[in-house]
Formats: structure tokens, sequence, C-alpha cells
């Protein structure tokens, strides 16, 4: 029987309840209620007065056109693809939270980010809880990240890591990772939720106290999500995701929340036996073009954030040999193919609902926006036909229901994109409707 002085507290959301249960009544998480002081949850508290206080000059309310920028303006990490998904560079006191899918490469990335910013003449203090310093040693020879303005602490308690930020005074910190430092005044092991609420709450008091800029690597779950509670996502300023295929050496940091800049652009990075390298024009590494002409492939730009990347769909059609036919994806959306393949099937007269249907990307690029639709459609019509498209075409546009084709945005700039890499040829929202697109770009 529960104590009737104390309260259960959900670790996720704060919800609160007299009695303990199984799963939280407002996240709906399972196995997250912790036994805690009575009143410590949300909404069962008893109401205090709280008194103000008098407060000093230097905390005291101004109008915003009196405040000053000087100490917050962005300064740059020194890695150009970085800088440009935070928008322009890291701002003092900003939190920075990094998160990937586990060897993609997150280490390595912000290692050359800790040393590219160390040999500006900044101190830099890089603190792992997963690897001893003479790992990352090892792994800063291989990548040419070896500097004095670096340095390098291997710990795992909150209290050691705000002593040696104090006795280090850096002007970056890099915590590597989140999840495996713990507070020892908070129950639990680390990386459970109160432990990670806590650890970030510290480091992004120390980082506004001191304007000291802080990237925080954070482990993801089986779903991609980020593990740990939601609102650490909420309490940091910039929210990134490492990402990329592990059978490719390209990787994209993308922005999810910032704060600071705009959340579309990506950053591009190739993984090699030396470290990480900037990859300032990707649109090649999507692209397997070869001598001889071969069905089903078309070329479609996207655009990420300012800019447009070329990228090449590939669409497999063969006879199905099973009662329901397969609809296999890589790199595009399952369900916008699905809508496609019904549109091409009731507009175009293509027959597909007895086929088997392969839809993929080249060079591990994902194509979110609905300006693939055309590409897309072009390829699957080129393998039903089996007759290959022009090799300098190039296809965008989004497909309504309807079979219209619609207009993009950023047109002129994809277009630019496709003139500058010699696809001369385009089939977009200028030719009206899908049949006639279909004709075009199969007939050209």
């Amino acid at each position: 029987m529960a104590n009737p002085k104390t309260t259960f507290v959900c670790a996720e959301c704060g919800w609160s309840t007299p009695k303990w249960v199984g799963r939280c009544g407002e996240c709906q998480a399972w196995d997250s209620m912790q036994e805690g002081a009575a009143g410590g949850g949300r909404g069962l508290g008893v109401s205090k007065q709280v008194r103000a206080i008098k407060l000093v000059e230097s905390s005291a309310a101004k109008p915003i056109t009196d405040v000053s920028t000087e100490r917050v303006a962005a300064w740059s990490t020194q890695v150009g693809e970085f800088d440009r998904v935070l928008g322009g560079g890291l701002v003092p006191g900003a939190v920075v939270l990094l998160s990937g899918e586990p060897g993609v490469g997150k280490s390595t990335l912000l290692l050359e980010v800790a040393a590219n910013t160390a040999k500006s003449g900044k101190r830099v203090l890089y603190v792992t809880g997963e690897e001893s310093v003479g790992q990352v040693r090892l792994r800063a020879e291989r990548t040419g990240a070896l500097t004095d303005n670096l340095y390098l602490a291997a710990e795992t308690d909150l209290s050691t890591v705000l002593g040696q930020i104090d006795a280090v005074s850096p002007e970056l910190l890099v915590v590597d990772s989140v999840q495996t430092i713990a507070a020892g005044e908070i129950d639990g092991a680390a990386g459970m939720p109160s432990q990670i609420r806590e650890v970030a709450a510290n480091l992004i008091r120390v980082a506004k106290e001191r304007s000291l800029p802080v990237i925080l690597v954070g482990h993801v779950t089986k779903d991609g999500s980020i593990a740990g509670p939601r609102a650490l996502e909420h309490l940091v300023d910039v929210v990134c995701h490492f990402e990329g295929d592990r059978q490719t050496s390209l990787r994209f940091v993308r922005s999810l929340k910032n704060r600071f800049g705009p959340t579309d652009e990506v950053g591009c990075f190739e993984m090699t036996g030396e470290g990480i390298n900037q990859v300032s024009d990707p649109s090649g590494m999507f692209l397997s073009r070869g001598d001889a002409p071969v069905s089903g492939t078309c070329v479609t730009v996207t655009v990420e954030g300012k800019r447009p990347l070329i990228a090449e769909v590939q669409a497999l059609v063969v006879k199905s040999s099973t009662p329901q036919p397969r609809r296999v994806t890589n790199g595009v959306d399952s369900a916008r193919v699905a809508m496609l393949l019904a549109v091409l099937e009731r507009r175009a007269g293509l027959r597909l609902s007895d086929s088997d249907v392969y839809v993929s990307t080249v060079g591990g690029v994902r194509l979110t926006e609905p300006a693939a639709d055309l590409a897309i459609a072009l390829a699957i019509a080129s393998s039903v036909q089996d007759k290959p498209l022009a090799h300098n075409l190039v296809a965008f546009g989004e497909i309504s229901l309807a079979g219209e084709i619609r207009k993009v945005s950023n047109g002129k700039i994809r277009a630019n994109e496709a003139s500058r890499l010699g696809f001369i040829r385009s089939v977009d929202s200028e030719v009206g409707d899908l049949r006639a697109a279909l004709s075009l770009g199969l007939n050209w």
C-alpha cells in the first residue's frame, strides 16, 4: 500500500497521481511512474505564497531596443556545412542537441568541429562518457584533430563535469553523450528520464550563465526518435539529426529545431578512412549515369533549404507472381508512391495493379518533397514500356489526384542547377497534365 504522504510522478511529462499506475494517464508512457514527495507532481501540490524579490539593475527589464546583441553574435565552427545547418555558426550560450543512429559518425563529426574550433584559437572541452581519453586521442590522430587548445575528459559524473568546466574555462563544450552522465543527487542510473532532465538542466544553466555554447550528443530509440524525455528537445535551442545509410559514405545533418536560423537547411558530409569531409557540391553523388541508356531511371532536382540537389530515381516494374503485388520503396515515401501508382493507372492508362513495383533513389538520398512526383511517375512509365528517357532530361513537379502537374517552389533555382550540370531538357508544370508529360518524356 502506497504511503499517503507520497505521490507518484511521471518521469516523462510530470503528471502525478497518489497511486502507482503502470501507464501515465497523460503522455501514455509505460513504467515511467516514480515515487516522490507529496506535492512534487503537477496539479496536486498545495499553493504557497511566493514573495517578490528586489531586482538589481542588471536583471531589471528594459526596452527591447536597448538590448545589446554584441555578446550573442554567432561565430563559425570552421566546418562550413555544420555552420550552414546552425544558421551561420554557434551562438554564445546556445545549447545544441545532435542525435543519430549508433555508428553513423556523430563522435567523428563533433571531434572535427571541436578540433577546427580549437585550431582557430578558442579553448574547447570535449567530455566523453562512452570512450576513454586514449581512444579519443587515437581517433584524433587518424583524423588530424590534434591541437593544444582541445581538452579531453572522460567523465560520467555531472559534478565532475561541472568541475572540469570551472578548471578549463572553455569557449565550447561538447558532451558525448548526455545519456552517459549521471547526477549523484538523483536516484536512478544514467540515461533514465529523470537523470537526463537533471543533467540537461544543469548544463543549460551553465551555458546561459557563462555564454558558453554547448553541444550535446543524444541517443535515439528504435524508431529513430531522440531517447529520453521530450522536455529535453524543448529545453535546448537547436536540435539536429545526423543521418545516413551505413552502406554508403554520404551523411547528412538536418536541423529539426533552430531558434537562431532556418530549419530546412541540410549539411552534406562524406565518411572516409581519414575522418569526415565536407561535400559542398553533392549533386554528382546521387547519379549513376552510364554510357548506355537504361529504362526506369529519371533525374529530378530537390531543394534542401537554399541548396538544389540533383537526384536520380530508379523504378522497376515486373509482373507479379503473387496474389498481392509487392510495393517496395527506398528513399521515397511509400504512401506517396502508392498514390502515384493509382493516379498512373486511373489517369494515364498504365496497368499496374498486377505488377510488382520497386522504386529507389541513388546514393542514399531521401526525397520527401512532392516535387519528385513527376520523376517517379516517369521512371515507372519508362520501366513499364521498357523505353529509356533522354540522357539529358530532368523532371520536377507535383502530381495531383486529378492528374494535373502543379508548380513547385524554387522552380527557377531547380532549372538553373539542372542546366549547370548539362540537363538541357526538362519536364515540369508547363506541360499541363500527366498524359502529356509522359508522352513528352518518353518520346523526346
